[in-house]
């Protein structure tokens, strides 16, 4: 008599390597939230004061919401952000991905976001990479590097 469970003479190899496939944990380590964006002037900022060095030449950086900021030390950390959706549909910029540096948080920003209470805010050139820059706000995929 064979054991009980999966008798693998009726399934076809294929088929058994989608089965095991499928009941693999998920690998990803991202973290879904909102992202809003502000406009110049960017400084002082929160991180770097009045530093220019600290943005990149790309303008690819952001603001820290509260959830992120943890207490400062988000401050130089680099984000890989896509836009998953957004409450109009064709908002996000699809398989675009930006790698953003935090600068600043963005409840004490000199310029203020487009949507309070983001995760995380980006520049208008950032936010504009991902998604239409006519939308206030859009939800996210984003992992620290």
């Amino acid at each position: 008599m064979k054991p009980s469970g999966i008798r693998t003479s009726l399934l076809s190899p294929p088929l058994l390597v989608l089965l095991l496939l499928t009941m693999q944990p998920h690998l990803s380590r991202a973290d879904v939230g909102t992202a809003a964006h502000y406009s110049p002037p960017y400084t002082p900022t929160a991180c770097f004061g009045n530093d220019p060095s600290q943005f990149l030449s790309s303008n690819l950086f952001a603001a820290a919401g509260e959830g992120i900021w943890d207490n400062g030390a988000s401050c130089g950390r680099q984000y890989l952000v896509r836009c998953i959706s957004a409450s109009v549909s064709g908002t996000c910029i699809p398989s675009q991905t930006i790698q953003v540096r935090i600068v600043d948080r963005a409840l004490s920003s000199t310029s203020r976001p487009s949507s309070n209470g983001a995760t995380i805010v980006l520049s208008t050139t950032a936010f504009g990479t991902i998604a239409k820059s006519s939308a206030a706000a859009v939800n996210v995929e984003f992992q620290q590097v």
